[in-house]
């Protein structure tokens, strides 16, 4: 694992995605936050994803996850974004990114993105339970038109998305990447969850 800061990876990357963005937080739509790259770092080594994996990363934000992971994977992400605003810098993003091809940005809600041969979900918390629930129903959807190994992965999540997920019958916990020992303090929200579609 690297050392590099948040804004040595923007840089590397040739992208900008640090800071904080709250101005079209509602009830059903969350800030949007990058995750942190020592995060991303982990996830990519724990052997969950490789170069054959297809990610959809809902609330993508500026494009962070999809960029990262296609850097240092070489897998296929596609970034599904409802901010208007945030998705044209995803997509300033994607002009400047080192390598061409493979990363998909679009600009759309969650709970209306089809799911089509994905088989890897990347949360953040980005929207509401509500939300998630339209979403997961979407990745069921895909699921029993085409079934394939498939694995939802989710950093931070809050007791809301806990409950929900821990009690969603389409959905079993598989793993966890703790992610604790990166930051100060000992956050126990500081992990990654793994489900797998059953």
């Amino acid at each position: 694992m690297t050392d590099m800061s948040e804004y040595q990876w923007d840089r590397k990357l040739k992208i900008t995605t640090v800071g904080r963005e709250d101005s079209h937080e509602d009830m059903y739509h969350y800030p949007y936050e990058p995750t942190p790259y020592s995060v991303l770092e982990r996830l990519a080594e724990s052997d969950y994803l490789h170069k054959d994996s297809y990610v959809v990363d809902y609330g993508c934000g500026k494009g962070r996850v999809e960029f990262f992971l296609n850097h240092r994977l070489g897998c296929r992400v596609t970034g599904v974004e409802f901010d208007e605003d945030i998705y044209r810098t995803a997509l300033c993003n994607q002009k400047n990114y080192t390598r061409k091809g493979a990363v998909e940005i679009l600009h759309i809600s969650a709970e209306n993105y089809i799911v089509q041969d994905a088989d890897s979900f990347y949360f953040f918390n980005p929207f509401s339970v509500e939300i998630l629930r339209s979403v997961i129903g979407k990745i069921m959807d895909s699921y029993y038109g085409n079934p394939r190994p498939m694995r939802l992965f989710f950093y931070y999540p809050n007791e809301e998305y806990i409950a929900y997920l821990m009690t969603c019958p389409e959905l079993m916990f598989v793993d966890e990447i703790d992610c604790r020992d990166l930051f100060p303090g000992d956050n126990a929200r500081e992990r990654i969850l793994i489900f797998e579609v059953e």
